[in-house]
């Protein structure tokens, strides 16, 4: 395994549509490895392979507490709720700000896991936001693109980095 670097805002990689998995093999699992290894090293909860400049759609999450890692490979909102909140959010990809986003409170998802699998999810409150932020991803979409102005971006500081929502 090994950490990989996280690409920034600026690079043209985050803001194009993801290609889809066709087969899962030993490349995708050594990614997919790859990514856990490089979520853990920056204590992100969620990283999507476009972050680590691989253009496919795959996912992993774990969310604090949680020793399980959540795979996602082509992953799809297929239903939403008709509330939404906004949420403080940050990104792994453009580290030090934050924003408030609106994100709907509960989401299901459908993909495979990494075994290939087809397995739906469903994600309330934080799980919701942390699978839309990374589906979001996979689709050319960073969180910044959700903002009115990007005058609505706030600057953090060092230690305020947990507190930012960097997912």
């Amino acid at each position: 395994m090994a950490v990989m670097p996280v690409i920034k805002m600026d690079n043209p990689l985050l803001h194009r549509k993801a290609k889809k998995v066709s087969k899962i093999d030993d490349s995708i699992q050594k990614l997919i490895d790859d990514m856990v290894e490089t979520m853990h090293d920056i204590e992100g909860v969620g990283l999507a392979a476009p972050q680590v400049g691989v253009p496919l759609q795959v996912v992993v999450i774990q969310l604090p507490d949680e020793e399980d890692v959540i795979t996602l490979i082509n992953p799809e909102i297929v239903k939403t709720s008709e509330e939404s909140e906004m949420m403080t959010e940050g990104c792994l990809s453009l580290p030090g700000y934050r924003a408030d986003v609106k994100r709907f409170t509960s989401v299901t998802v459908k993909a495979r896991d990494r075994q290939g699998k087809l397995i739906r999810i469903k994600g309330d409150d934080f799980l919701a936001h942390v699978l839309q932020h990374e589906v979001d991803h996979i689709n050319g979409i960073v969180y910044v693109d959700h903002l009115e102005s990007m005058d609505k971006l706030e600057e953090t500081e060092a230690e305020d980095e947990e507190e930012a929502g960097g997912i």
